[in-house]
């Protein structure tokens, strides 16, 4: 039986990680952590102790991974320490409804904002998020070439939109009024704002179920986590210091699309626009970074439980599992 090739570099891993985290969250998710935060020393403190419960996590993902290394990632984990039907109730759940339920929504918030850039009638979101679903799909069948290369442009574009928005907020964009710099929120729940805040981190864990992928799990595993975490880490205290700098704290508390008013504040409707395209590349990435693990867990499903067999088949033409992608 044919197995996954040893193809992923640290420069793959760090493309499908942020890829998967910096999706729409950290478009929506501040204006709620600025409600729950009370005060503006609070909210910017909370996003870097968000990396760090992260990267907590991240080492210890990286010492499973790198001692067992294995396309099932969780699947695996489950299997070794609470058996077999555990391990298949996770499988199974991840693979009719958290994974494809994942995808499809990153789909339709893409397909809301394409849209928006491009009416095509009443059914444009359902159009665009299928069409999106299938070519993701198709370019993750393709080859392994092809998904790391699709993940590594829509992650560097997203991170580069990113830091444009930052460039604007400390640069061209114009102070906020004193009533929003100096006013305090209400006393709000912090434990709540780090919920969201932690919601905006996850999905880092998901390059564990591609690392029998990996060149060198014992070694990149390791740095792919720390550096995906860091380079994320660093953009989100960016971004929400840029949201601050230009918003306030109460301007951030009381949006409904914080970077949309950001640069709506400079440029216009232009900026506006900006934030549509950089929102649609965003949930691409995140799309097609999901559809590729996901893959992983129903392939590691198919070579341990025999009904579901036929998804545990490696294509070692394309180095991917095909029929694992095809039911996903």
């Amino acid at each position: 039986m044919q197995t996954p090739r040893q193809t992923l570099t640290v420069k793959d891993a760090l493309a499908i990680i942020v890829g998967i985290v910096v999706g729409a969250g950290i478009f929506k998710t501040p204006a709620i952590v600025a409600v729950g935060s009370g005060s503006k020393l609070v909210f910017l403190l909370l996003w870097p102790l968000g990396g760090l419960i992260s990267l907590a996590g991240a080492l210890c993902y990286a010492e499973l991974a790198s001692a067992y290394p294995n396309e099932g990632g969780d699947y695996h984990y489950f299997r070794l320490s609470f058996g077999s039907w555990v391990a298949f109730l996770f499988a199974w759940a991840r693979m009719t409804v958290i994974q494809t339920g994942s995808i499809v929504i990153l789909a339709f918030v893409f397909g809301d904002y394409a849209a928006q850039l491009l009416p095509l009638g009443s059914h444009a979101p359902a159009i665009y998020a299928a069409v999106a679903i299938i070519i993701l799909s198709i370019l993750n069948s393709a080859s392994i070439k092809h998904s790391t290369l699709t993940q590594n442009i829509l992650s560097g574009a997203k991170i580069l939109g990113l830091l444009c928005i930052c460039f604007v907020g400390f640069f061209l964009a114009p102070s906020p009024p004193l009533t929003a710099t100096s006013a305090h929120l209400p006393a709000g729940t912090i434990g709540l704002s780090m919920v969201f805040v932690l919601l905006t981190y996850g999905g880092w864990n998901e390059i564990a179920f591609a690392s029998a992928e990996f060149r060198n799990v014992q070694r990149d595993m390791l740095r792919a986590l720390c550096w995906g975490i860091l380079i994320i880490t660093l953009v989100f205290v960016l971004v929400n210091l840029a949201y601050v700098n230009v918003l306030g704290l109460n301007g951030v508390a009381n949006s409904e699309a914080v970077a949309a008013d950001l640069m709506h504040s400079v440029f216009g409707e232009a900026g506006a626009k900006f934030i549509s395209v950089l929102i649609t590349v965003s949930t691409l990435g995140a799309a097609s970074g999901t559809i590729f693990t996901g893959a992983r867990t129903n392939y590691a499903l198919g070579r341990t439980f025999r009904p579901l067999r036929f998804m545990g088949r490696w294509n070692d033409k394309t180095n991917t599992p095909l029929s694992a992608l095809l039911v996903q």
